[in-house]
């Protein structure tokens, strides 16, 4: 978990996820939401162009969304598994 130390995020930054996104993608994307936040900017992951994923990139935005980062125009199919993964793991 990160920690936004006494730096309130003032400010977005929007990190475009587009094609693909897998788990060796992962530790890339990671370093950039480390980044932002680092400069205390809120990061906010726009996949509105992602088209495929693997279950532990998947695992990454269930647990990283509202924490880490913030999701906006997140296709449906995405949304859908994302929510059945939360379900899941709820029961």
């Amino acid at each position: 978990m990160r920690n936004l130390s006494s730096k309130s995020p003032s400010s977005t930054v929007t990190i475009h996820v587009s094609g693909s996104l897998h788990e060796g993608h992962l530790s890339y994307l990671d370093q950039l939401v480390a980044s932002a936040i680092d400069c205390a900017l809120w990061p906010l992951l726009d996949l509105a162009h992602l088209a495929e994923l693997d279950r532990v990139a998947l695992k990454y935005l269930v647990g990283g969304e509202g924490r880490d980062f913030g999701i906006v125009a997140c296709p449906n199919f995405i949304r859908e598994w994302m929510q059945y993964e939360k379900d899941r793991c709820a029961a």
